[in-house]
């Protein structure tokens, strides 16, 4: 698999996960499909190639290919501030991980405790989105400044809620270890914007 779009999968999957963090912060909802790919990318730590961490299928990236061409494309009206303010966050985030070795070594081993659980539960089942949740709050959240997630407060007061987006910033997170690990660079942003939006619409295409 190319590079070039090696990194507008993982682009687009944090883009994904900034798009599902505002929708269930504003509106309570989540598509499962949507959740379970994303869910499941956290636990996939030894893919062979990097479309398997999302289930080898393009299309269960389609929202984050669309948000990434929205968002780096010439259409001012198509950019939300707020899921910018994600993605960047995430990448900010997973940067300071990167140069902390015992919060990766905790992260892995907290991450084999919930792939022993996957033998027990379903994945988007409360059981283990509360696992995912709780490795974020104590492993990535100290890290940086905290994600400040914006929406309708009585959905943000709902402890699963809260949950699920924890542990959706968490396969943020997972996916930016990616996007650096494929090459992705915060530079790359500005100076292959029309690269990657190329990339985003021809993928798209193929859906």
């Amino acid at each position: 698999m190319q590079p070039l779009i090696e990194q507008t999968l993982t682009l687009a999957a944090i883009c994904q996960v900034s798009y599902s963090v505002q929708r269930l912060s504003r509106h309570g909802q989540i598509n499962d499909e949507d959740l379970t790919v994303l869910l499941k990318s956290i636990m996939v730590t030894s893919p062979s190639n990097t479309l398997e961490v999302y289930g080898d299928d393009v299309e269960n990236l389609k929202v984050g290919l669309e948000t990434l061409a929205s968002h780096l494309g010439n259409n001012a009206k198509q950019k939300d501030p707020e899921v910018t303010r994600y993605v960047v966050s995430l990448l900010s985030l997973e940067r300071r991980l990167s140069k902390n070795s015992s919060k990766l070594q905790a992260l892995g081993e907290r991450i084999e405790q919930c792939q022993r659980q996957l033998v027990h539960y379903d994945i988007n089942s409360e059981t283990l989105i509360s696992s995912l949740a709780s490795i974020y709050s104590d492993i990535i959240s100290p890290l940086g400044t905290p994600i400040q997630v914006a929406g309708n407060p009585e959905i943000l007061k709902n402890p699963t809620n809260q949950h699920k987006i924890r542990a959706l910033l968490l396969a943020g997170i997972r996916s930016a270890v990616l996007w650096r690990q494929v090459g992705g660079k915060r530079r790359s942003i500005i100076f292959s914007r029309a690269k990657l939006v190329e990339c985003a619409q021809d993928l798209l295409k193929r859906i």
